[in-house]
């Protein structure tokens, strides 16, 4: 990476962003200044007796209050970043990942990008040598996903572009036919497009789908089906139950992050060849209008914030992005 990126490992420095745990585990997040101060009920904190600390120190403020000072992961920032819309969440970021076999030096297609949480580990995984190329259909989730983006990475990838407008007519005029190795698909209706991503997937390119209800997951998978042009779609969804461990009190969490959505997978054919047919039971596949009403935004109860609410929420992002970028 270029050294414009901020660094993830090594003793801070003036324009690094520091996580800082106080007493009571409350956290905060700050973006070093020489001398610039952390103002608490509790006392001051200095940046300058950060600066040149080693990562994960513990700094004493003005009141001999103690905090423990850390860079913070992808993880915590992804969950405290400003939000135009709802983000996906850590593990199935991971899931997607390892799916999809994203790899270092891939050309990744996204969309759409919603407040940049998966774009920032995507980029992560396709590395400096890597293109990534998203889509989004609102002008305000854009400004906010590259604020994000810009924030965590102290500036904006060259190899990551952003598109406005509909990925149907989009995507054809913005990659070449076949050179795509994998599109992850987030959207309301990614079985509209499905046609468009197979042109623009490499032979054996992974179609991944990010899909939020049993309705949608079973349109998904006909629309896939019906192309002829992939491998059979494979679902599943991911939870995650932590487990409480101290000395002999060892038991699972009270909560647990259960269903997000689910994630389908399928392979793009080489041109001309015919998936060989499956036997299978024979089951319910053609709608009728009544199920595919079911699957309209309004029945699928899908929320969407208000135009006042998401200016505000781009100039929190843009904030932050340029708070950042002005101290390096």
């Amino acid at each position: 990476m270029s050294d414009v990126f901020r660094r993830q490992s090594g003793p801070f420095r003036e324009g690094d962003r520091v996580q800082l745990t106080g007493p009571k585990g409350r956290l905060n997040t700050v973006t070093l200044e020489v001398g610039g101060a952390f103002h608490t009920h509790r006392g001051v904190l200095s940046h300058d007796v950060i600066i040149g600390q080693p990562d994960a120190s513990v700094v004493v403020s003005t009141n001999d209050i103690e905090y423990l000072a850390m860079r913070p992961l992808l993880t915590d920032f992804v969950m405290s970043m400003p939000r135009g819309a709802a983000i996906i969440y850590p593990k199935d970021a991971a899931q997607i990942i390892g799916q999809a076999d994203i790899f270092p030096g891939a050309h990744v297609v996204e969309a759409g990008v919603g407040s940049g949480a998966l774009s920032l580990w995507l980029l992560r995984a396709i590395g400096a040598s890597g293109q990534l190329n998203s889509f989004e259909r609102r002008e305000e989730f854009s400004e906010i996903a590259q604020s994000n983006v810009e924030t965590f990475l102290g500036a904006k990838p060259t190899n990551w572009t952003v598109t406005v407008g509909d990925l149907q007519e989009q995507l054809p005029a913005s990659v070449e036919a076949g050179s795509v190795d994998r599109v992850v698909l987030d959207m309301l209706a990614p079985w509209e497009c499905i046609e468009e991503c197979a042109d623009a997937l490499t032979p054996g390119g992974v179609l991944l789908c990010y899909i939020a209800t049993v309705t949608q997951l079973s349109r998904v998978a006909e629309a896939i089906r019906a192309t002829g042009l992939f491998t059979e779609p494979d679902s599943n969804e991911t939870m995650v139950r932590g487990w409480h461990v101290e000395g002999l009190a060892v038991r699972p969490d009270h909560r647990m992050v259960a269903h997000t959505g689910f994630l389908m997978t399928a392979r793009r054919l080489a041109p001309g060849s015919v998936l060989p047919e499956l036997k299978r039971r024979a089951s319910k596949t053609d709608f009728k209008d009544e199920d595919v009403e079911v699957w309209t935004p309004g029945a699928l109860g899908e929320r969407s914030a208000s135009a006042k609410r998401l200016r505000k929420t781009a100039r929190e992002a843009k904030a932050a992005a340029q708070a950042g970028s002005s101290d390096r």
